[in-house]
């Protein structure tokens, strides 16, 4: 039997998955090393360890792992990019136990000076689930960075980055807003606290949620707000200004929902904001990298008996 070993090796973690010959998962492992928090020995220790007991397989990894600080630093690949640039600018190299590693290239938009990692095989896997969206989507994969691309034809043709997750974890743990709040007691939503802070980045109109995010610590003094309700309002007016800037810039139509792609929690509070703007309910779609990292795989002969189409470097 063909395997494949998939990677996807982001900043704070490591997901394995073993596919057989016809792309189905066997077995799925992670770990806490992403590629600013390796065991000892770096990255050959970390894929050893993950990938012990497996099969003698190919190896094909996304994310950030081809970034500057990963493994091997691998170039962008330019839009309009399809499957075939993706699988064309795989790089490999060799780990110390003879591994071959294919990592895949991220994607950058040269107009208007954006990129991502990681984020392209997840829309590959995407558009395999859901072929009929491949003429033309606006596909939202929410995140620490969250990434809005716009597929026509099947190809990535533009790209746009808005810093929601990232900027949500400094205001709750660096700033004046989550000053004195309670920790962390569950992930249950506070949904009506939620749902203020999507008003608020919503009627904030051409102004922007900038000018309301103070909002979240003066209603808590005012006695409107429960300490414990600040963090699901400020996740809503975070999520609620990404939506307002979407639909300003004119990324969204009220009509066209975007694809929704990533965890499915954090997805549901995408879906749940749309309702605000009266956009009709986005569809999501999850496990979207490991659809992705297969089809990619297939596209540059990974797996198959077609030899394969890259060199070694």
């Amino acid at each position: 039997m063909h395997w494949l070993i998939g990677l996807d090796w982001g900043t704070s973690r490591l997901r394995a998955m073993l596919f057989d010959g016809d792309g189905a998962v066997h077995e799925t492992r992670s770990r806490a090393w992403g590629i600013r928090h390796l065991p000892e020995g770096g990255f050959d220790a970390a894929l050893s360890s993950i990938c012990e007991g497996w099969p003698s397989a190919p190896v094909l990894a996304a994310g950030m792992v081809g970034s500057r600080q990963g493994w091997r630093e691998v170039g962008y690949v330019d839009t309009p990019a399809g499957i075939d640039a993706l699988a064309a600018g795989i790089v490999d190299v060799r780990s110390a136990d003879g591994r071959r590693v294919g990592i895949i290239p991220g994607v950058r938009d040269a107009l208007s000076v954006d990129v991502m990692r990681g984020e392209e095989t997840q829309v590959v896997g995407a558009l395999a689930l859901r072929p009929e969206l491949a003429g033309h989507v606006c596909l939202l994969l929410p995140g620490t960075h969250s990434k809005w691309i716009d597929v026509r034809d099947g190809r990535i043709v533009r790209l746009a980055t808005m810093m929601t997750g990232e900027l949500y974890a400094i205001l709750r743990e660096h700033s004046i807003l989550g000053a004195g709040l309670p920790g962390a007691t569950g992930s249950a939503l506070d949904a009506d606290a939620f749902d203020a802070g999507v008003r608020a980045a919503r009627d904030s109109a051409a102004a922007g949620a900038l000018t309301k995010l103070f909002s979240a610590r003066a209603l808590m003094l005012d006695g409107r707000l429960a300490p414990g309700a600040v963090p699901d309002y400020l996740s809503g007016l975070l999520i609620g200004e990404e939506l307002r800037a979407g639909l300003a810039s004119g990324w969204l139509r009220g009509d066209a929902p975007p694809l929704l792609v990533g965890d499915e929690s954090l997805c549901a509070r995408y879906s749940r904001a749309a309702t605000a703007f009266n956009l009709a309910k986005p569809d999501t779609v999850l496990e979207a990298s490991a659809h992705g990292l297969w089809r990619i795989a297939r596209a540059a002969a990974l797996v198959g008996e077609t030899p394969l189409v890259y060199g070694e470097h």
